[in-house]
C-alpha cells in the first residue's frame, strides 16, 4: 500500500476497534470476601458477574492482596481511584499452572498476574494501580543478575529457559511443557489469550515480574490512557503478540525494556503456530525509558504486517532507540509496511530509526527475514546517536526503505545503510553534534 492509503486503512483500524460494551451490573469485591487475601473474593465476584449475563467487578478504594485473577467473558474488572489491587509474591499463588508463553514460546507455567483464556468482551479499567510487588527481594532476581538482586548460589531462570528452547527445538508437545512450580520463568502482568474483545484503559501499572501487557492471539484489543512505570529486567511495557487489530493510544511507558514489542513468536514454535500479528496503530503514546520505543521483533517468526505510528513523544537520558525492528536469519518471519509519522524525539542514546537483521544471534540461521516497505515521515529529534541503522543480508537487502520530511539535530555518528534495497531519503536534514 501507498502512504495515503495507509494512512486511511489506519482511520479505519482506528474506527473498527471498539471497546467492548457490559450491562450496567456493579459487583463489588468486598462483598465476596474481607481482609487478609482477596484471591477467593475476587474468583468469586467474577464469577457471579459473569453468570448474571456480565457488567463491572469493583474494586473500591483500598488495597487488596491477591494472587491470580482470571477475567472471564463479559466482565470488567474496574479498579477505582484510590483503589490498588497488590500482587502476591509467593508464586504458589499463581498456580496451578496455565497454558501461556513465555518469551513467544508456548508452555504451561506460572498464571499471569490477570489472564484470561478463550474468553471475550474483558477489561480492566480505572484509574487505580494494579501493583505487581517485584523487585530485587522479589521475582526480579530469578533473571540471575546481580544488579536485580540474584546472588551466587540463587537458583535463576537460565536452565528452565534453555529446557524449554529445547523443548520447542524438539517438537514436545505444549502440554508437556510443564515449568511453575519448582522453577524460574516469571509471570506476565496480563495477558489475555485467545481472547477477542480485549480492553485495558486507564490504571497505573507498577513492579511487574517481566512483560506487563501482554495480549496473545487476540483479537479487537484496545490499550488506552495506560501508565507504566517498572524498571526491571525483561519489562517490556505492550507487547502484542501473533494478534490481529490492535489499538495503543494516550499510554506512557517507563520501563525496563522495550516501551512496546510487537511480536510473532519465537522461531520452531512460531513456525509450528504460524500467527502473524497485523494491524496495529500506536498513536498520541510517551515513551521514556529503556531500550525500543517501539520495537518490532526480536519475535518475528510468524510474521509482522501492518504497524502504523504516529504523533507518539520518543526520548529521555536512558532510553535507547525509537523505531527499533530487530531480528535475524534464526528467527525469521518477515515485517512489512510499516509506516510511522509525526514523532517528537527529545534523546536517544541510539538510532532514531533502527532496522538491522544482526541482532542477537546474527546472520547464524537458514530463514532469513525479507524487511520491506518501512515508511518515516515527519521525525523531529534534538539528539540521537545517529540518524538511522540500516543492515540487511546480502542475498536479503532491507527493501524499499523512505525516510523524508525530518529532522535529526545533535547527531553523534554518522548513520549506516549497508544492504539496501531501494533506499528513499527525501527532506532529511542531520545537523552536528553538540560542542563539547
Amino acid at each position: 500500500m501507498n502512504e495515503e492509503e495507509a494512512w486511511r486503512y489506519a482511520d479505519e483500524l482506528r474506527d473498527r476497534v471498539r471497546p467492548p460494551e457490559f450491562p450496567d451490573r456493579w459487583f463489588d469485591v468486598t462483598d465476596f470476601g474481607s481482609g487478609g487475601t482477596w484471591t477467593g473474593a475476587f474468583r468469586a465476584a467474577i464469577e457471579a458477574c459473569h453468570e448474571r449475563g456480565g457488567g463491572h467487578v469493583r474494586v473500591p478504594p483500598g488495597t487488596y492482596l491477591t494472587g491470580a485473577i482470571h477475567l472471564l467473558s463479559n466482565v470488567d474488572l474496574h479498579v477505582g481511584e484510590g483503589a490498588t489491587i497488590l500482587f502476591s509474591t509467593d508464586p504458589a499463588d499463581y498456580l496451578p499452572a496455565v497454558f501461556t508463553r513465555f518469551s513467544a514460546i508456548e508452555c504451561y507455567n506460572y498464571s499471569p498476574f490477570i489472564y484470561a483464556h478463550g474468553q471475550e468482551n474483558i477489561a480492566v479499567t480505572g484509574t487505580g494501580t494494579l501493583d505487581g510487588g517485584a523487585g530485587p527481594e522479589h521475582w526480579w532476581w530469578w533473571v540471575g543478575t546481580p544488579a536485580f538482586g540474584w546472588k551466587p548460589g540463587m537458583p535463576h531462570e537460565a536452565g528452565d529457559w534453555a529446557a524449554l528452547q529445547r523443548m520447542a527445538a524438539d517438537g514436545v508437545p505444549v502440554e508437556e511443557r510443564v515449568f511453575g512450580a519448582g522453577h524460574h520463568l516469571r509471570p506476565n502482568m496480563i495477558q489475555p489469550y485467545l481472547c477477542r474483545n480485549v480492553l485495558v484503559e486507564g490504571v497505573r501499572i507498577v513492579r511487574s515480574p517481566m512483560w506487563e501487557i501482554h495480549p496473545v492471539r487476540c483479537e479487537n484489543v484496545l490499550v488506552r490512557n495506560v501508565s507504566i512505570y517498572s524498571r526491571g529486567p525483561n519489562n517490556d511495557g505492550c507487547d502484542p503478540e501473533s494478534c490481529r487489530s490492535v489499538v495503543i493510544s494516550g499510554c506512557v511507558f517507563d520501563v525496563g525494556d522495550d516501551c512496546i514489542a510487537i511480536k510473532a513468536g519465537r522461531g520452531p514454535d512460531g513456525r509450528r503456530v504460524g500467527v502473524p500479528c497485523e494491524d496495529v496503530l500506536i498513536e498520541d503514546c510517551d515513551m521514556r525509558y529503556r531500550y525500543g520505543s517501539v520495537a518490532i521483533g526480536t519475535d518475528t517468526t510468524g510474521g509482522i504486517r501492518n504497524v502504523f505510528v504516529r504523533r507518539c513523544r520518543w526520548g529521555g537520558p536512558g532510553l535507547y532507540f525509537g523505531l527499533y525492528i530487530k531480528t535475524n536469519s534464526v528467527r525469521g518471519g518477515y515485517v512489512e509496511n510499516v509506516y510511522v509519522k509525526d514523532v517528537e524525539i527529545s534523546e536517544l542514546t541510539k538510532e532514531a530509526v533502527s532496522i538491522d537483521l544482526y541482532h542477537g544471534d546474527g546472520h547464524n540461521g537458514d530463514d532469513p527475514p525479507p524487511i520491506r516497505n518501512i515508511n518515516v515521515a515527519g521525525l523531529r529529534s534534538d539528539r540521537t546517536r545517529s540518524a538511522y541503522l540500516l543492515r540487511g543480508y546480502p542475498e536479503q537487502p532491507l527493501r524499499d526503505i523512505t525516510i523524508r520530511d525530518s529532522t535529526f539535530a545533535h547527531v553523534q555518528r554518522a548513520d549506516v545503510a549497508g544492504d539496501v534495497a531501494g533506499l528513499t531519503l527525501s527532506d532529511v536534514k542531520v545537523g552536528p553534534a553538540r560542542p563539547g
